[in-house]
């Protein structure tokens, strides 16, 4: 059963989400979500700072559900075509906010905020990688190159088409056999 606290964010969460899936966000208030949901301003001050708040967190909390559909982050180093994969499954499944919360200006966040999820991730476990130019510019282009191509891409040459170019790019970025990611490490 759902506290007062929880249900009432649930509410505005809801509210908010149906009027931002047809308002940019900058035009929304909180007057406005709080009549949709029947709340007073009180209410959603009691959890929210403002919009801008409450956008994020949405934003931050589907970020964090797409990158618990990648088993093992590490894999986007050692295993990149199997992370990418497991991204895009993450993307898709969670498609229909994805296209509400990161519509118009908010776009380019979700790829950036997934890139610093990623990065801070990775540099939690190979420290050696967050000063190393190389290790920083080929996750970003691992990440931002297929996240771009598929918006890009998608519906001029399908789904599958567009993921089968990807996963063959993303394969230029598998390590030699030699390399050891150890000295990387904590």
């Amino acid at each position: 059963m759902d506290t007062k606290e929880a249900k009432s964010k649930r509410i505005i969460t809801n509210a908010f989400l149906e009027i931002r899936s047809r308002k940019p966000l900058e035009r929304i208030t909180v007057r406005e979500i709080c009549e949709a949901a029947d709340l007073s301003k009180a209410t959603f001050y009691l959890h929210f700072r403002d919009i801008y708040d409450l956008s994020d967190t949405l934003q931050q909390n589907t970020i964090v559900d797409i990158l618990n559909h990648v088993e093992d982050p590490a894999d986007m180093i050692y295993n990149p075509r199997k992370s990418s994969k497991e991204m895009i499954d993450g993307f898709y499944a969670n498609r229909p906010v994805i296209n509400i919360l990161f519509s118009g200006s908010q776009f380019s966040k979700l790829p950036e905020k997934i890139e610093t999820e990623i990065k801070e991730i990775l540099f939690e476990k190979f420290p050696g990688l967050k000063d190393d130019v190389y290790a920083n510019i080929r996750i970003t282009y691992q990440l931002m190159g297929a996240f771009y191509a598929f918006y890009k891409y998608e519906n001029e040459f399908g789904f599958d088409n567009v993921f089968k170019s990807v996963d063959k790019i993303t394969g230029f970025f598998e390590l030699p056999d030699d390399f050891d990611i150890s000295a990387y490490s904590k």
